[in-house]
Formats: C-alpha cells, structure tokens, sequence
C-alpha cells in the first residue's frame, strides 16, 4: 500500500539509529552468515514510523547489488535517511512484465536483488507477487524481510473479531460496481479489509452502510503515524460521522465485521434457493406479477445494485 513515511521529530534520531545500525552491519558483513550467490529479497519498510525499519531491513538494503521500488523518489527519501547507498530500479506495474526476465537472470547470476514497494509488505497489493511467482518456477532462491503490514495492523487495530478475514484491495470506483462486489463478499465468514484513498473513502463506507447495515464497520487511518486514528461504529452511524466530518486525511484501512450467524444462515439460503442472475430474478418476478417498482426495489437490495439499472433491464 501506497502510504507516506512520516517526516516528524523522530526523524533525526531514527537516522541516527540507522547510522549505527550501518556500523553494526559493516561488521557483521566481514563475516556475512548468509548463503553465496543470488537472491530475491522482499523486503519489508515502514508504514510511517521510519523506527519500525528492523536492524535487518536494514542490513538487505544496504547488501543488495541492486534495489527494485515502485516509486525511486518514495525510496530515495527512506534510504537517504539511513545513509544507505544502493542502486535504484523503477519497478512498478506499468513495467513490471517487460523486467521479470531481466531480474531472474541477476539472480541466476549470483546478484542480490532487493524489492520494496512504497510502504508495507511488498507482494501485498503490488507486483512484487509475479516476482516472487517467476523465481519460485525457475526455482531460484526467494527470502522474505518482514515488515509492517496494514493489514494486520488495521485489523489488530479495530478490535474487531479477525480469527478469519478476507482481504480485498481496491474496491471498485464506480458505485454500481462496488455495490455488487460487496454483494459477492458478504456471505465470506470473516472479516472485510479494503484500501482506500481519502477523497473515496466516504463514498466507500455508505455503500458499505448500505451493503451491510447491521455490521460493525472500523476506519483505520494513519497507522503508525503521529495521528493514529481507529473510529467504530455501526456502519451507517460511521459513516455519517465521518461525512459530517469533511475532509479525511492519511492513508486509510476499513475493516468490516463479519457476519452474524444468523446473518451468514440468511445469506446462504438466498444463495442455495435464489436466482442465480439478476436477469433470472427478473424473469421470475414478472411471471409471478410482481409490479415493477416494487420487483426494481427488491432485487436492487437483493444483488447490490442501484435501482436504475434493475430499471433497465426491465424496460
């Protein structure tokens, strides 16, 4: 996830750290325990506290032969607060296809490459997972550098019930569509976890309100960053709470709670004995005379959809 690392007051003693973290490193690489040859390193960085860069992040970094990155300028700014020098390579997915060969080759050639994204776990909603796929089929060697994840720590953070969660991504910009995949989640037994952009996320949680109106809905913003926020609430109440607020700030995590039992027992019986397609579902209020307003209304609730578009279909 694309999230900022926060400039603040830390900073020069988080650097100073890295300083002599680096000394530690020097030495410890005179008698470098790790394995000869070429490797793929996916390496974990900071969601915002630059302090939560490990003593071993660190040592990869500043170990590899070369650094592969989504955004150079994002990474310039976390290496430059370390001291740490390497070479950097523009990696994201506009480009990511044209260079997988050329990066199974360096390792097969005893190259240590490194792959970071803007903040957080690389492979996680970014390309380094069709790196990590291509080197695995070639059977080339693949460590992983452990970092923070937003993931698990929105959902640590929202106290919700989380032994099972599903994480989405993205959903979709356009209300209709994000309509019906929040139908397509809802009979998960889990936990829901997006990404969102600010400017969307008020958009995001009255679909949310609307798909789920009786579940629990966590945002979870700025994480690890001075002005950490988790705000919880029913989902229509959150999202009224935060549209009264105006403008939202800071990369943002929702977590919406699972279903009841109850819930998911409805869920799954309209599933077993309901039309499979909103056009069978037409077909079938038609023939047993349901008046259209009223056959519209409830197959809009029923697939996640706006009105309009049942409307459509039936003219």
């Amino acid at each position: 996830m694309g999230e900022r690392v926060e400039n603040n007051d830390e900073v020069t003693g988080v650097a100073e750290m890295g300083k002599r973290v680096a000394g530690g490193v020097e030495r410890v690489a005179d008698t470098d325990s790790r394995p000869a040859g070429g490797m793929l390193s996916l390496v974990g960085t900071p969601i915002g506290n630059l302090s939560d860069a490990s003593p071993r992040v660190l040592e990869t970094l500043r170990g590899a032969d070369v650094l592969l990155c989504e955004d150079t300028r994002v990474t310039s700014r976390l290496l430059a607060r370390f001291g740490i020098r390497v070479a950097l390579e523009r990696c994201d997915e506009n480009v990511i296809a044209s260079r997988v060969e050329g990066v199974l080759a360096r390792v097969a050639g005893g190259a240590r490459v490194a792959f970071v994204s803007d903040a957080g776990m690389p492979g996680v909603s970014d390309p380094g997972q069709r790196l990590v796929d291509a080197a695995l089929d070639e059977e080339l060697p693949v460590e992983v550098i452990p970092g923070p994840s937003a993931v698990t720590c929105a959902l640590v953070a929202s106290g919700l019930g989380m032994d099972h969660f599903f994480f989405e991504g993205f959903l979709p910009r356009k209300a209709g569509e994000r309509a019906r995949r929040l139908a397509e989640l809802a009979p998960i037994p889990g936990a829901l976890v997006f990404y969102e952009s600010p400017h969307r996320v008020v958009a995001t949680l009255d679909s949310i309100a609307e798909a789920f109106p009786a579940r629990r809905v966590a945002l979870v913003r700025e994480l690890t960053k001075l002005h950490e926020e988790c705000v919880r609430d029913l989902s229509g109440e959150l999202a009224r709470r935060i549209r009264e607020r105006g403008e939202v700030r800071g990369e943002c995590v929702v977590v919406v709670e699972g279903p009841s039992a109850e819930e998911l027992s409805c869920l799954r019986a309209a599933c077993a004995s309901g039309p499979a397609t909103l056009e069978e579902a037409i077909a079938e209020g038609l023939d047993a005379g349901e008046p259209k307003s009223a056959l519209a209304k409830r197959l809009a609730k029923q697939f996640g959809i706006p009105k309009s578009e049942v409307y459509d279909k039936l003219v």
